[in-house]
This record gives structure tokens, sequence and C-alpha cells, in this order.
């Protein structure tokens, strides 16, 4: 019998789920027979709604992929494979027969998530033997001007939000004059519901490394930063390792693999403060100072990290590098459209069955991510609206589904790329809440620098929270799209400039939806807690006086056996009486 490949899913997703306990029976299990067995770790495949995954291989049945594994049923499976036997239960993923999950790969184009969830991110002899680090060798065979013209051939845009062309932003640090240059990797993720960052830094952190490196090499920088988070503290482990073992292979120190190149990464750790992913916050935080944004021009190109030339990307735009400089320029350019080439990975979140890390091709629909490469809807809801790019995006309506891909189609409606955050939203979403929702988390995000931002998305969150509550007025649809236009126009930094889109998106696509709560006082998706009204069947109520019992204001009157009613002069509209029945007597509208 060949030796069987064991390799468990250990990123933060999966020791969620309780992979460590899997690994660990595995552990105790496989090492009684060390000859039969090779037990590995590895990162997040992307399939984040089905950990704990594990992976098998070194049969004829090929390599197959078991979801919802635990710690009681992990041990039967293998014995299945063992045996060679197909396990009857758990497979999502097959490369020899058919598997449920098989069908959501294949629209994927992995570039950036290649090696995630195949190999162990610990090891660099598994990153090497995968063709890592060839890249940084074949680069610096080469002119900085030929590896700067090989990525603007690329096409590639900076994948952090704003879609700058990446080669002419490293040609113009490249041309800046200085004793001096720094390169950066934005690894600050503060977006609600993504974690790209995260995962890739997880579970291929040396793709990120080579990258950087090769930037480091075409701008002329001897010096770089890796800005991470400090709640990300698996992703800093893995990245700590990484540089370590690099050092060892001399891909970073001194006179890198006997050239006359020589570079250096840092890691520093964000304290959580969003307004750090803007760059120029980021490298005030750097230099020890409070995360500000400050006013361009200069540019960092010309004047960034202590007044120095300075280049930063973000961890995906990084990873994108090492296959660029192995494939060509044209290769990655005939990937996606004319203007968005590539791909773009994303993070679903929300009402979505497939929820986790994605990377497809630029061009894909909206409708085609949702419903084919992320499995469709959670819940028998229909779909009613997807937000893109983080606090800052927009929300995208049903009738905007056929959508494409692309970094100027998706502006059209309003929202933006943004990283790659997308959270998908059923019909029993209140649009107004979700507004409201984002708003509030970039008003306590602002640094509070710009008055606009810090007074302005104060002024809009409180009307939000007026017509959430039933106390707003028409008047206020105005007074919010003039204080998001002042906003705007007004804030020094992408963070207050586009703060108030998830506003204007709702305004625009759910109107209906703020109209509803003015005029008629209700929230039609039963949401707005103030809004909603319960109500007593009479011909459903059995008098157990459990909904009583739950009141927290007694505002519910019966005897036992005899229908009971709801004050609504008392009724705090918490939800206790209707969560409480069993007879689905309570009813709210």
């Amino acid at each position: 019998m060949s030796k069987i490949t064991v390799k468990v899913g250990l990123a933060s997703c999966g020791r969620a789920a309780g992979a460590m306990e899997v690994f660990k029976k595995l552990e105790e299990y496989l090492s009684q027979n060390p000859d039969a067995y090779t037990l590995k770790k590895t990162g997040c495949i992307g399939m984040c709604f089905e950990e704990p995954i594990v992976s098998l291989s070194g049969t004829e049945m090929g390599e197959i992929t078991l979801g919802k594994v635990n710690a009681e049923n992990v041990l039967n499976l293998i014995e299945e494979y063992t045996e060679g036997k197909l396990p009857t239960s758990n497979i999502i993923l097959s490369d020899k027969t058919e598997a449920p999950l098989n069908d959501l790969l294949a629209y994927q184009k992995r570039i950036v998530l290649q090696n995630c969830g195949k190999i162990d991110p610990l090891s660099i002899e598994e990153y090497e033997s995968c063709g890592g680090y060839q890249a940084l060798k074949k680069a610096l065979t080469l002119s900085p001007e030929e590896i700067i013209n090989i990525v603007k051939i690329s096409s590639l845009r900076g994948r952090g939000g704003a879609g700058f062309p990446t080669g002419l932003k490293w040609s113009l640090a490249a041309s800046a004059k200085s004793d001096e240059k720094y390169i950066i990797c934005n690894a600050d993720e503060g977006d609600p519901g993504a974690f790209m960052d995260r995962s890739v830094l997880e579970g291929d952190p040396h793709k990120v490394l080579e990258g950087m490196i090769i930037g480091a090499y075409a701008i002329g920088a001897s010096k770089g930063y890796i800005y991470c988070r400090a709640e990300y503290p698996l992703a800093l482990e893995h990245l700590k390792i990484a540089l370590a073992s690099a050092r060892e292979r001399n891909y970073l120190g001194k006179n890198i693999l006997g050239t006359n190149f020589s570079f250096e990464l840092s890691i520093k750790e964000g304290a959580g403060a969003f307004v750090c992913g803007e760059e120029t916050a980021l490298m005030q935080s750097i230099e020890g100072k409070r995360g500000m944004p400050t006013i361009r021009p200069p540019y960092p190109a010309e004047s960034g990290l202590w007044n120095k030339p300075t280049n930063i990307n973000n961890v995906e735009t990084w990873a994108n590098i090492p296959w660029i400089i192995n494939n060509g320029g044209e290769a990655f350019k005939a990937i996606g459209t004319e203007k968005s080439s590539g791909t773009k990975v994303f993070a679903l979140a929300g009402k979505i069955a497939g929820s986790g890390l994605i990377e497809v091709p630029m061009g894909i629909s909206l409708r085609d991510i949702i419903y084919k490469v992320g499995g469709g809807m959670k819940t028998e809801k229909p779909f009613k609206a997807v937000q893109l790019g983080g606090p800052s995006g927009g929300c995208i309506p049903e009738e905007l589904l056929d959508t494409l891909v692309d970094y100027d189609s998706i502006a059209a409606t309003g929202a933006i790329m943004g990283s790659g955050g997308m959270v998908v939203m059923d019909s029993g979403t209140c649009m107004v809440d979700v507004a409201r929702y984002f708003l509030n988390f970039t008003q306590n995000e602002s640094c509070g620098k710009c008055t606009f931002c810090r007074i302005g998305t104060r002024r809009m969150l409180e009307i939000l929270n007026r017509i959430t509550e039933g106390k707003g007025e028409l008047a206020d649809l105005e007074k919010l799209e003039e204080l998001a236009i002042n906003i705007n126009k007004s804030s020094l930094c992408g963070l207050g400039q586009t703060a108030p889109d998830p506003v204007l998106t709702t305004l625009r696509y759910f109107k209906d939806e703020y109209l509803a709560h003015i005029v008629d006082k209700r929230c039609p998706a039963g949401v707005c807690t103030a809004l909603l009204h319960y109500y007593i069947l009479p011909e459903k109520c059995t008098g157990c006086t459990l909904c009583a019992k739950r009141c927290p204001v007694f505002c519910i009157s019966g005897s036992v056996r005899k229908v009971h009613i709801i004050d609504q002069n008392r009724c705090i509209h918490c939800g206790a009486c209707y969560k409480a029945c069993k007879f689905d007597a309570v009813t709210r509208e």
C-alpha cells in the first residue's frame, strides 16, 4: 500500500469549527503507523462553510476532500479510504469522482489562492516544490525596468480598492531619487465580512513575501514593512516563521542569492484602527504617530515613509506578482477584461450557501458569483441585495445582478470593488438598517480630522436612527443626500469620501423602504423593532401564560386558559412574547 497523505485545514475558520480537535485525534491515531500515513497541516481552501476540512490522497481513488469532519467520525472516514472504499459520507471534492462542490471550483481561476489549502504554509520546502521563489530567481536576471514593464503589460490594478495601475505606481517609485526607498504590504484588513488578506497570509505567506521582494528589487528599495493588524494572530505567526525561513534561504537579507541586491522585511502590528487601511494613515502609524491621513500630494512614491519614496500595495496585489513574472504580463492580461485584467479574490458572507473565499476571473457577473460559485442562497428567502466594498461600499439590487465584476461596471452602480468583501442579503434584510449599520461603523472609525467626516457622518447616523425608530420625516431624505454630497467632497481620505455610499445606494435602489419607515411607520422586512407591533391571535391562543411570563414590562394580560391581550401603549417591541409562544399565536406586523 502506498503512503497516504492526510491534510487538515488549520486556518482560523477551521480552528473555529473544531479542526484542532480533529488534527489531534488524527495525530494520535496515525502516529501508530508512521510508515503508512503522512499527516500535514494546511490553510483554508476557501470553503469555510464546510469546515473542518480534511483531504486524503495516495490511493487509486485519487485525492478526495471531506467536509464537516469531526473528531468522532474522522477515524471511520480514514479507515474507509485506507481500505480502498470511497467514504460513504462527507465528500465535498474529488479529482476522480463526482462530488457536490466540484462545480463551485470549476468556475474559479485560482492565482492568488493557488496554494491555499494544498501546501503547508509553514514549510518553505513545500512552497518551493510548487514553483515558489522561481519568480524571484528569474526577476534577479532581469533589470528593474524589465520587471516594471512586465507588470505594466499585465495591466494589474491594485487590489486594495482604488484600482490604481500597479506598474505605473512602481515606475513612479523607481524614478524617484533618494538614498533610501521603502515598500509596504497593507494587510490592515478591517472591513466587516472581509477575510481575504488573513486567509492568504495564513495559507500561503511566502507568495506575498516573494512578490514584495521582487517589487523591492524593481523600485530599488532596501527595506520593507508588512502592516498587519494584531487581531490576526495566526497570520502574524505564519508570517514570522516565513520571514525566518526566507532569511535562511537568502531570499531576504544581504546580497540575495549572490547578487548585489539586499533587502530586509519587518512586521508592524496595527492596533485595529480602520482608518489605518488608508495608505498615508498607515505610514503615520508605522512611524509611531497617531494613524491619521495626510494631504496628498506629495504622494508616497515621491515622499512617503519617513519622507522617502515608498510603494504600497495590499496582500492580494503582491501575491499576484510571482505568477505574472513566471507566466508573463500578456498571460495575466489575457484573463479578465480589457480594463480589469486577471482575477479577483472575494470573501463571501451573509445569506449565501457557500460562504468563504473564492477567486474568479474579472468579467464574471455578480449573478454567476452568487449562484454558481457561491452555491446560491442559504435560506429559502429570495435574494435582495449584495453589498460590495466594505463599509464604504454600496448595495446592489437584484435587477443589477448581471453587472460584470470589473472596476468600471461596479462603480457605475454606485458601489465600489473595494478589497473584496461581498455580503449577500435576502428579503429578510432591512436596507435602511443596513445603511445605518455601515454608517455607524464608519462613524465610529472616523479619525476625526475632517469636520465633515467627524460631524457629518454623526448627523447622518442620527437621521437614520430616527427613521428606524419611526420618528423620521420626508425632509430627512433630502438632508441625507445633502450631507452625503458634502462629506464626499470635503473629506480628506477615502474613508470619509465613501462613507455615505451605503446610504446613497440604498436611497437609490430601495427608496420605497425608506418611505415605508417614514410614511407608514412600518419596516417591511420586520427588522426595526421600534416599528414592529405584536398581537395575539384569539383563535390560536391557548392561555398557557408563557408569553405573559416572558414579557419584561408585564404588558400582557389574561387568565389561565383564556385569550391573552397585549397592551400596545406599554409594549416595548422586544419580541420576547413572539419567541416564547409555542402555538404561533403571537404575530407581528
